[in-house]
């Protein structure tokens, strides 16, 4: 078993969960392990290397849906591509959503996923109304933001430790249908970057730049986007697959700089206002199916920061320049702001700010010392990373940009642990 990143493939005692009302028996019955869903954490935190995983993507159903209000109750094993296929042409939609659709609801919860619309709608678990929990003592218990909401708030955003989510209840969000009207701007420096960034928050829901990490200004291209009123659906356009690992990363220095020269001059070129199919904008990776395997057989990290917005300009462009200085760089350099909505969770990543996130193939000792830069940096700026994605983060940066970790101890499920717990919590 691997997590996205492909930096390791570890061997793990596979349980598969298909009756949701057995859940809490199984656990019991069973006593260690962890939740696992599609696998799209790219670092540890749904991994028990040695252990046992309890799968969850057989928790697929349905429960209960109202066309009125919105509503919807399902399983935790639902991928968010389930639910915009069967809700989107009946006039609903996930009111956040991330960069790939291809997750289960429960892992979505339990990382408190954010899409391109935080400055408007917040994180996922500001939209989850209740959930189902099973723990490892056999007892369950139904949390929300009324009901049991300190189990609530420990369990969004929190990394699977606090029990295995069993079921959910969503707000949806009003739509026409599935188009987007969309506008392109490019712009040629950092600065022009939080410009856009702030005019674009009124009038569009949607915000993202893409950013060519080797620019010495951080040119880069803001896309945004709204809903509009376009009723007719398109059916899911099928996909290329990557079909092979290579035997060394197709990311390199040569690689790198020309198609960031060539994404940047040929968007610029279409720069303007489009319109464009919810898939499109929301998840252009999902069309190149196992791209992961591109950056070979060592795999890959990615790195995810959030700074406060004071310090945000200064802080992303000393990441930039120390990503440039090391030779090192990432295609799918993603640049966004974070709005002031609180945050579900206690261990909730998005927050007030600033993130940035970038891949990049695993190096070893190299990657170590240009990772131990960017930490001197997010240290400093007061920021921290996204457990979801980490796979080596030092733990007194998580500690540091976690401060409800204390409180959130006394929610753990002692028999859960993951290989991502064991290295930033010691169990």
């Amino acid at each position: 078993m691997a997590a996205w990143g492909r930096l390791s493939a570890d061997e793990h005692e596979v349980v598969a969960l298909r009756d949701a009302g057995s859940v809490a028996a199984r656990l019991a019955r069973d006593r260690t392990g962890l939740a696992h869903g599609m696998g799209r954490s790219y670092g540890d935190v749904a991994l028990n290397p040695g252990g046992r995983l309890w799968l969850a993507t057989g928790l697929d159903r349905f429960i209960d849906f109202d066309p009125v209000t919105g509503v919807l109750h399902c399983e935790a094993g639902v991928l968010l591509r389930d639910i915009q296929q069967f809700c989107i042409p009946r006039g609903w939609m996930l009111p956040v959503s991330p960069g790939t659709q291809m997750v289960t609801v429960g892992g979505a919860i339990a990382n408190d996923v954010h899409g391109k619309n935080h400055h408007g709608a917040g994180a996922f678990g500001n939209h989850v109304r209740s959930l189902a929990l099973a723990r490892t003592d056999g007892s369950s218990m139904v949390c929300g933001p009324q009901a049991a909401p300190a189990w609530f708030a420990a369990t969004v955003g929190g990394m699977g430790l606090t029990g295995v989510i069993v079921r959910a209840e969503l707000q949806l969000q009003k739509v026409a249908g599935p188009w987007l009207d969309t506008e392109t701007v490019p712009f040629a420096a950092l600065d022009d970057f939080f410009t856009v960034s702030d005019a674009s928050e009124r009038d569009w829901e949607h915000g993202v730049a893409w950013i060519d990490c080797l620019a010495a200004r951080g040119r880069g291209l803001f896309m945004r986007a709204r809903p509009n009123q376009r009723p007719d659906a398109r059916q899911e356009t099928r996909g290329r697959t990557v079909p092979f690992t290579p035997p060394v990363s197709l990311i390199n220095g040569v690689s790198l700089r020309a198609f960031n020269a060539l994404y940047y001059h040929r968007n610029t070129a279409r720069a303007g206002a489009a319109e464009a199919h919810y898939q499109d904008f929301f998840y252009p990776l999902d069309k190149l199916l196992e791209w992961n395997r591109i950056y070979g057989p060592r795999g890959f990290f990615q790195y995810q920061s959030v700074v406060p917005r004071a310090a945000g300009a200064d802080a992303v462009a000393a990441m930039l320049g120390a990503i440039a200085r090391a030779g090192e760089g990432s295609f799918l350099a993603v640049l966004k702001t974070f709005g002031d909505r609180p945050a579900a969770g206690m261990m909730s990543f998005a927050r007030p700010g600033v993130t940035l996130a970038l891949d990049f193939p695993n190096r070893g000792a190299r990657s170590a010392r240009l990772f131990g830069e960017l930490d001197a940096i997010v240290r400093a700026a007061g920021g921290c990373l996204y457990a979801a994605k980490d796979a080596r983060m030092p733990r007194d940066l998580f500690e540091s940009g976690y401060p409800r970790l204390a409180e959130f101890r006394a929610y753990r499920d002692p028999g859960i642990s993951s290989a991502m717990s064991r290295r930033l919590l010691g169990s």
